[in-house]
């Protein structure tokens, strides 16, 4: 068997929502350094020309669009738009989402709800609209960007985590639900990444000490740091590409091992 031909997305249009930085733009890079051609989205026209600017560094060709994942009607839209620009859609990452780290009591229900409207009804409705297409065509990739928060709890992140748990669950029932159509629905699970949303988590104290949650996540971290995005790269082509056939319904922690570390002795 050719592995490489194995891993290969040539031919394939991935979508990738949120894609224009962070762990969304390293995920694209990687399946176009795999073969595929990428779209992505973003809600504002000056975060979408600043990304298709890092793209063409990168020397990628990707094609980026204004949506809200929110919104069905933007939603199919936004289908639509990619079906004609550059064939129907083979590989969906759902990856857009946002955190609030307000404690439970002191957190409205408009922000709760705000919370998973993005990170769980958004996936719904994105996979919802290409799994028609998918299905048309005998085979299809969804990657649903999970958490650690999918497992665990944590001060100050109900709503976030009450919407990754719910991104794990409808990650296993698109599995159940569409299997049989060939289609491979999983989730990556990015423990602690160092990206421009966790930076104010890892700044320097004023006598140049390490931030008290970075101590934290590295102390309990096997692999004694936060990872990198590029750390999901990997990972995000063996689930769009062909070597993961057989793989539904699997919550992929890319954690550096915390999930199966209890932590050292006091």
């Amino acid at each position: 068997m050719d592995m490489r031909k194995l891993f290969s997305l040539e031919g394939k249009t991935a979508l990738v929502t949120g894609g224009a930085y962070g762990i969304g733009f390293a995920i694209a890079q990687a399946l176009a350094g795999a073969g595929a051609k990428i779209a992505f989205n973003c809600r504002s026209q000056s975060n979408l020309d600043k990304a298709l600017a890092d793209y063409k560094a990168q020397g990628i060709d990707a094609r980026g669009y204004i949506a809200d994942v929110t919104d069905e009607a933007q939603v199919k839209e936004l289908i639509s738009k990619i079906e004609a620009d550059l064939g129907g859609v083979d590989i969906l990452v759902n990856n857009a989402g946002v955190i609030k780290r307000i404690p439970m009591t002191e957190m409205s229900a408009e922000d709760f709800r705000q919370v998973v409207d993005i990170d769980l009804v958004g996936p719904f409705i994105c996979a919802k609209a290409v799994i028609p297409g998918m299905i048309q065509k005998g085979q299809g990739k969804i990657i649903n960007i999970c958490s650690m928060m999918s497992e665990l709890g944590r001060e100050t992140v109900s709503a976030y985590a009450a919407a990754k748990g719910g991104l794990k669950m409808l990650t296993r029932n698109i599995c159940s639900e569409y299997g049989g159509a060939n289609i491979q629905c999983n989730g990556i699970g990015p423990g602690y990444i160092a990206t421009p949303q966790t930076a104010p988590l890892r700044e320097r104290q004023a006598d140049g000490s390490r931030h008290p949650f970075d101590q934290f996540i590295v102390s309990k971290t096997p692999a004694g740091r936060w990872g990198d995005p590029e750390d999901l790269m990997g990972p995000a082509v063996f689930l769009a590409s062909g070597a993961s056939d057989f793989v539904n319904g699997h919550i992929l922690y890319v954690d550096g091992g915390i999930l199966a570390y209890i932590g050292k002795q006091p």
